[in-house]
């Protein structure tokens, strides 16, 4: 895709403590005129409590979103509203002008987003016999496993691996694979399609420092290479900062957003997390 975007409005939001909390919410930027994601008032309650309060956030293409929070926050309950997991009221939207019909947005005639999603942690059964090309053909194919694979879905298999880094695995097991390897896989899968937004819930818990760098350095190329909108929460300030184009910080609503450098010097959070130091707006650009 060659064009020149329009410039994007920067600079921190923040709700303030007077307004009420329906238009303190609603001061996240403006659509890029291009494409991107807008999440409108979405509220989640459970149990009778409010967990999400009026959240309203636009998510543009290319760019990557990282939302912090205390335990608690209402972070991954977000995830899963966006994904429909979760009743909530609210709305979200989706705007595809100048992406000429890019990836699975053409099929998507509803206008809603087409999103991946990589879960915090994965439950598996270490001693099962399922393979990687399993859960794939699973979720790619009507055809019952046990009568086996096309190759031409095999392709497609090491295709969607090979995006990720993760060539040469559809042949083992899930559990035996290692923290860094199952993060790829699940990675692949929550691509393949490409979707329009990528959500990730903390996703390199019980991944080493090693293998955190590599894998958000693998997003950032992901992010450039296919214009992706990347949503992500996460407590791993340092790396998650150093892709990310805007931090959020979540407390039930959007206390403030903007560039990392200004959220975390934002007295709310300090207070909740200290002194955080972030990279450099030079630093972000070279990634």
């Amino acid at each position: 895709m060659s064009h020149v975007p329009p410039p994007r409005p920067s600079g921190l939001r923040t709700a303030s403590a007077r307004a009420p909390l329906a238009a303190a919410d609603r001061t996240d930027r403006p659509a890029c005129g291009r494409c991107g994601t807008s999440v409108e008032g979405l509220s989640v309650r459970r149990g009778g409590r409010l967990v999400l309060n009026e959240v309203s956030l636009n998510f543009h293409c290319g760019e990557a979103t990282v939302i912090i929070g205390r335990n608690g926050a209402g972070k991954s309950t977000l995830l899963k509203a966006l994904l429909g997991l979760v009743p909530h009221s609210g709305r979200v939207r989706h705007s595809a002008a100048g992406r000429s019909g890019r990836g699975p947005l053409g099929r998507n005639a509803a206008g809603r987003p087409v999103f991946g999603y990589v879960p915090q942690g994965a439950h598996l059964d270490h001693e099962s016999p399922t393979t990687v090309a399993d859960l794939f053909a699973s979720a790619l194919s009507r055809r019952p496993l046990w009568l086996g694979r096309a190759a031409a879905l095999d392709r497609r298999i090491e295709e969607a691996l090979a995006v990720t880094g993760a060539g040469g695995l559809s042949g083992s097991r899930l559990g035996a694979l290692s923290g860094g390897e199952l993060q790829r896989v699940l990675l692949a899968f929550a691509l393949e399609p490409m979707p329009d937004v990528l959500l990730l819930d903390e996703p390199v818990s019980g991944v080493d420092h090693a293998g955190m760098r590599d894998f958000y350095a693998l997003l950032s190329r992901l992010r450039r290479e296919h214009d992706l909108a990347i949503v992500m929460v996460s407590h791993d300030f340092d790396l998650a900062a150093s892709i990310a184009d805007r931090i959020v910080f979540l407390d039930g609503r959007v206390v403030c957003s903007g560039p990392p450098e200004e959220v975390f010097a934002h007295p709310a959070v300090v207070e909740a997390f200290g002194e955080i130091k972030a990279p450099s707006r030079e630093g972000r650009a070279a990634r």
